[in-house]
């Protein structure tokens, strides 16, 4: 039984990246994410998001939608105080309403607004794209290639280090570090990278919060910390 017992948790350790996966997909179904109704509403929801809840970049955008804003063309010509009067519930009222009118203006240089034409260029060169826009950092670029253009980048964010680290999947905190990390453990599969990285999000604000409630974690038997071998870290 020893022997059998012992087999089963070196498997469990050496494929966790998976286990956890299938761990969080059981205890929380499928996440549904991203909550938009377009690709062109998931860029809005990225943009927005920065340093806010998604409650108050959900307000905004439905503020947008109800003066007829949420459209590449008119944001892109709409001037400024008449955007951030509509997005000022998502904070940084002086650089998001510009951010957004911008990377519209962008978006229209790039493809005449056509997203299935912007985004049909290998992953890399969209990913350059993006990142050479003002205010886009490798977090928000990942999220507009994962859920509005429909390429599989595994997205990192605070909750992503937290709950690996605490696992003891990684000890590192460096954005493309950890992406790499899971990229080469996980499916180059968009429905699972898209789930991943929402079912981790779950994880992080119900259970492996800043001082962790490991008591009934699906994980537990896979983390580090759940399992008593190392201190958690607040993040």
């Amino acid at each position: 039984m020893r022997i059998v017992l012992r087999q089963r948790a070196i498997v469990l350790l050496v494929d966790r990246d998976m286990e956890v996966y299938r761990r969080l997909l059981d205890a929380y179904g499928p996440q549904h994410w991203w909550p938009a109704d377009s690709a062109f509403e998931a860029i809005v929801g990225a943009l927005l998001m920065s340093q806010t809840a998604w409650r108050n970049a959900a307000e905004a955008i439905r503020n947008l939608k109800a003066a007829g804003l949420l459209d590449v063309g008119r944001l892109a010509s709409a001037p400024i105080p008449t955007i951030r009067k509509h997005v000022r519930v998502a904070g940084l009222h002086r650089t998001k309403p510009r951010r957004l009118r911008d990377f519209c203006r962008h978006l229209l240089d790039r493809s005449a607004g056509d997203l299935p034409r912007y985004f049909d260029r290998p992953t890399e060169v969209v990913r350059a794209d993006l990142l050479a826009q003002k205010g886009i950092g490798p977090e928000t670029a990942d999220t507009i290639l994962l859920y509005a253009g429909a390429h599989p980048v595994f997205l990192v964010d605070a909750y992503t280090i937290r709950i690996g680290r605490r696992i003891g999947l990684f000890d590192k905190d460096a954005y493309e570090a950890v992406q790499r990390h899971f990229a080469d453990r996980v499916p180059n599969d968009l429905a699972i990278r898209q789930e991943y990285h929402a079912l981790l999000d779950t994880h992080a604000k119900v259970r492996c919060r800043p001082v962790p409630k490991c008591d009934g974690c699906p994980v537990r038997e896979l983390c580090d910390v759940g399992r008593g071998l190392r201190n958690y870290i607040v993040k």
